[in-house]
């Protein structure tokens, strides 16, 4: 291992919290400065950074410094390409929260931004490189459910207004179900089944209007811009066909997270949101837990960070790239495209299914 990445964040917001506390146990990387809108609120959390952590003034003040070799971007979706671009031109790779751009557009500027740097750019979520989706994807690389035909994967919740005290922005567009918690579960599927080639989609917005159940502002309605039940099938290029269901309008369910199902068997997957979980393998006797065969133990929020530092130091591919983010972003919006004209559309992009994580 070579000298630690040395990080400036940008965006101190609630995930920051969870940042810093991967950051503070990972050897290869090191946070060196942090910027945000509010500095009251970056001068905060340099505070409970571990070393010393200096304060930008903004976000083109911190790309300027030397101590500074890699942007961690945890600023709003809108601002994503924005910031990766300010970076990308100074010379500093760029690890960012999901999704990767508002748009394909923004998106491929950043790959090609990057691409002529010779620079790296990672997206979360990296929630699956953790034992959880990575044991899944060692049973399925060898063999333990044969040939994989079909995958489930299901999110289906009531909306986040019942707990959250300002939802609005879930319901306007950029919003919604699929692009709020589609990158988990796509880039899950991608990881066990490989990219996306086609999709066939549906959606629906039964409620023009919703109610903030908690907080200062309780009972206060606001419209509904955005479809909030979407549901899809999704066609892998090696055959498979995962169906998929995002929702803001289901009380309550039993569905599992993901399921895959091959010729030999079945395996039930958890919550790609989370790192850990219990894989189970079903061949015909019953449901049997398996052990964790994979991943990164103890892992959490910037997991991927230190996996692109690695990367950076050995000279291979990092897990949690922008080719993986920008496929997964064209199938959401191209899903969303076919929902809205009732149709089978083709996805545009793809990507090389990362490399497992070994133990």
């Amino acid at each position: 291992m070579g000298e630690p990445l040395r990080i400036g964040m940008v965006g101190a917001g609630k995930i920051s919290g969870a940042y810093l506390e991967t950051l503070a146990r990972l050897d290869s990387v090191r946070l060196t400065a942090v910027t945000d809108l509010d500095l009251d609120r970056a001068k905060e959390a340099a505070s409970r950074a571990s070393g010393d952590v200096r304060v930008a003034a903004s976000v083109v003040d911190l790309v300027t410094w030397d101590d500074v070799d890699a942007v961690l971007n945890l600023t709003i979706p809108a601002a994503h390409a924005g910031v990766a671009l300010v970076a990308l031109s100074m010379g500093k790779h760029v690890y960012g929260e999901k999704p990767l751009a508002a748009t394909r557009e923004e998106a491929e500027s950043v790959l090609g931004a990057a691409r002529a740097g010779g620079l790296r750019v990672g997206c979360a979520p990296d929630t699956v490189l953790g034992t959880g989706t990575q044991t899944a994807r060692k049973a399925v690389d060898d063999g333990l459910i044969g040939r994989p035909v079909a995958a489930t994967a299901f999110m289906a919740s009531a909306g986040p207004e019942p707990w959250h005290p300002d939802p609005e922005f879930y319901y306007r567009p950029g919003g919604g179900p699929l692009l709020d918690m589609g990158p988990y579960y796509l880039s899950a599927l991608v990881h066990l089944l490989g990219p996306v080639v086609r999709v066939t989609g549906a959606s629906s917005r039964p409620r023009a209007e919703r109610e903030i159940g908690s907080g200062p502002r309780a009972g206060t309605r606001f419209p509904v811009e955005v479809d909030t039940h979407i549901t899809g099938v999704l066609e892998h290029a090696d055959g498979a066909l995962s169906t998929l269901v995002m929702s803001f309008d289901v009380r309550a369910a039993r569905l599992p997270r993901i399921e895959v199902h091959g010729t030999e068997g079945s395996l039930s997957v958890p919550d790609p949101n989370n790192f850990e979980g219990l894989v189970e393998l079903h061949r015909g006797g019953g449901w049997e837990p398996l052990p964790v065969l994979a991943g990164y133990p103890a892992a959490g929020r910037g997991t991927g960070l230190g996996d692109l530092a690695e990367a950076i130091t050995s000279g291979r591919p990092h897990r949690a790239s922008a080719e993986l983010a920008q496929h997964v972003l064209d199938v959401m919006l191209t899903l969303l495209d076919a929902a809205r004209g009732g149709r089978s559309l083709p996805v545009n992009t793809t990507c090389e299914r990362p490399e497992r994580v070994e133990q």
